[in-house]
């Protein structure tokens, strides 16, 4: 269910269990039509996000942020009808529409290179039906900010995770993604580590909150101490 965080923020909290691949999505409600930041990692998980939005009573998506292309963060994008997804310039060269997914495409690409494994195993698991799959290449995209109708303010900040990383800000919540992670698992290496230098530049901003789409929500403070 949504968790309300702030102002017109809510959460629909990330799964715990790492084999799940499953990151939080935030909604930025407004009359205007909401702001839904991150698609879901499937079909199946943008349907349960909509079912929360729905019981809460929340205004509907009229715009979808993707905080960077991995499919964890866009493949339950064709699941969200009459929005408008936006995204940084980037992210359009990095999404593979002709792709032939299907669980056995996943299973001959981790044959081929078994660091894939853990991600791809956890696609097979987000969906288990692909005949109304599709990946969904963003209608609108910027090149350093945009600011939506709404006031949700988009930045883009790139790093060593995804290079179209963006964050988006309303009401005082800094909604990270996963811009300052190592990168992916099948292409990093031992010496990969958090992005420190981003994680300070972000934390000097002093928004109250801070949240990163694989943890729980942290005010200014935990994040802080946490940072060491």
């Amino acid at each position: 269910m949504l968790q309300h965080l702030t102002g017109r923020v809510f959460i629909y909290p990330h799964d715990p269990d790492p084999d799940a691949i499953r990151p939080s999505v935030a909604l930025i409600a407004d009359d205007r039509g909401s702001v839904l930041v991150d698609a879901g990692n499937s079909p199946e998980h943008a349907r349960s996000i909509r079912t929360a939005i729905n019981a809460a009573g929340l205004p509907a998506p009229k715009w979808l942020v993707y905080t960077h292309h991995h499919w964890d963060h866009t493949w339950g994008a064709c699941a969200w009808p009459d929005v408008t997804v936006v995204a940084h310039s980037s992210a359009v060269d990095h999404l593979a529409p002709d792709t032939p997914w299907s669980h056995r495409y996943l299973h001959d690409q981790v044959e081929a290179n078994p660091k894939l494994g853990p991600s791809f195993r956890a696609r097979a698991l987000a969906v288990p039906d692909w005949t109304d799959f599709r990946v969904v290449v963003p209608h609108q995209t910027f090149d350093d900010t945009l600011t939506l109708p709404t006031g949700v303010e988009l930045r883009h900040v790139g790093g060593n995770h995804a290079p179209d990383s963006l964050i988006a800000i309303a009401d005082g919540v800094a909604l990270l993604g996963d811009a300052f992670y190592p990168p992916p698992y099948h292409l990093r290496t031992p010496e990969d580590t958090a992005d420190l230098a981003m994680i300070k530049r972000l934390l000097s901003e002093r928004h109250p909150w801070y949240v990163d789409a694989h943890s729980p929500p942290r005010r200014l403070a935990d994040a802080v101490r946490e940072s060491g």
